[in-house]
């Protein structure tokens, strides 16, 4: 049996738990204009947040001890509240406990995968998280991850054209009538435009090649003054610091083997995450910073892949790889917001649904991170005053 002290520590750590989603409920009640669906939406993350296997409407209504599921329902289909305006909220929250001006804001998109036709947004579509093309809802999502931690401020729905080209269809899944086709480079300067305009503090941006490979992206974060690293394909043209254009395959074909240097690009699940990287210097951009070719190989069949980059001229090497193995941290943190929080586990088909369901979701997730991190600190700071 634990000790009074053992006891009692975790008697307190329940204590600030419980406290601390208060004040998250407290934060974004005032957008629940009536009193039943505000106190639902706290039942709700609860439920979210707690020992639920299936995060579907009839078992957080069972957590809730709630007779059905009716109530929870009707939060996420006709209750009276914006998911933006929480979204907003959820923005703010992770700014104010995680904020850092180095932090990097990482763009990546995560499937749901689907069976039927009539969940809004599914088709047949490549999905990293079947590993294959499958029948799935895409989500493009923007996380905020700095040295305090990783969350998620932001969230898009893939629509593909095939749904915009059927009104019917879009009017039966409650798709709002100005909604028209976005790619996901698209999607992501949108999410990106809104965390700039609200003074999220940040300096870098990554993604992988789907969004690397957009010009018109690359064009807007440098307009915008922010850097990035952007993972693109070996064909992508590429201006160099000579007159001209290549791809980036053939700009690294051309670096001397005394060039690529060892290093780690952060921890996995396997330990350090160690590859050789080089980078190239590429033509000077309009705006002030300095354009390069980062280029990874790997230490075990050679494979290479590339990233364009956009930086302040003093930027180093290792600078770089940092920026560009924040990206797998976007992989960890859907992996937790789908088995802790239920953020695939939702059963609507429709527009809003999907949109307060995630929002929710995200919302809880930050939570976990949040609560963790004070946490951890707490921990550190009793061993500094024990030592």
């Amino acid at each position: 049996m634990p000790d009074a002290d053992g006891a009692t520590t975790e008697i307190e750590e329940v204590r600030a738990w419980a406290a601390g989603l208060e004040a998250l409920h407290a934060r974004i009640a005032p957008r629940f204009a009536r009193a039943e669906p505000r106190r639902r939406v706290l039942a709700y993350l609860r439920g979210l947040l707690g020992a639920v296997t299936r995060k579907n409407g009839w078992q957080l209504a069972e957590h809730a001890g709630e007779a059905t599921p009716d109530g929870m329902q009707r939060l996420l289909s006709t209750a009276d509240w914006d998911p933006e305006l929480v979204r907003d909220d959820l923005r703010g929250y992770v700014v104010e406990h995680l904020g850092d001006p180095g932090a990097v804001l990482v763009v990546d998109e995560t499937g749901f995968l689907k069976k039927g036709t009539t969940s809004v947004g599914v088709q047949r579509q490549y999905s990293g998280t079947a590993g294959k093309v499958d029948n799935c809802q895409l989500g493009v999502f923007l996380a905020y991850a700095s040295s305090k931690g990783r969350a998620f401020i932001d969230r898009e729905l893939y629509l593909p054209r095939v749904w915009i080209q059927d009104p019917a269809r879009c009017r039966a899944a409650r798709v709002p009538e100005q909604v028209g086709f976005r790619t996901k480079p698209q999607l992501a300067r949108v999410m990106l435009e809104r965390a700039l305009d609200a003074g999220v503090p940040g300096a870098w941006v990554t993604a992988d090649e789907v969004y690397g490979g957009d010009p018109a992206l690359r064009r807007f974060l440098e307009d915008r003054g922010l850097c990035y690293v952007l993972a693109v394909k070996g064909s992508e043209p590429l201006g160099t610091a000579t007159p001209g254009s290549a791809t980036a395959a053939q700009v690294a074909a051309s670096v001397p083997p005394e060039q690529w240097v060892a290093c780690s690009a952060g921890h996995g699940a396997k330990g350090r995450r160690l590859y050789d990287w080089t980078r190239i210097q590429l033509a000077a951009p309009a705006a002030a910073g300095t354009r390069w070719l980062l280029v990874r190989r790997s230490r075990r069949d050679q494979e290479l892949a590339f990233y364009a980059c956009y930086g302040p001229a003093e930027t180093s090497l290792l600078g770089l790889v940092r920026v560009a193995g924040t990206r797998w941290a976007v992989e960890e943190g859907f992996q937790q917001a789908k088995t802790e929080v239920g953020l695939d586990h939702y059963e609507v088909r429709r527009w809003p649904g999907w949109y307060r369901h995630i929002t929710l979701a995200l919302l809880a997730h930050a939570f976990l991170v949040v609560t963790r991190t004070q946490a951890t600190l707490g921990n550190r700071a009793k061993g500094d005053a024990a030592a």
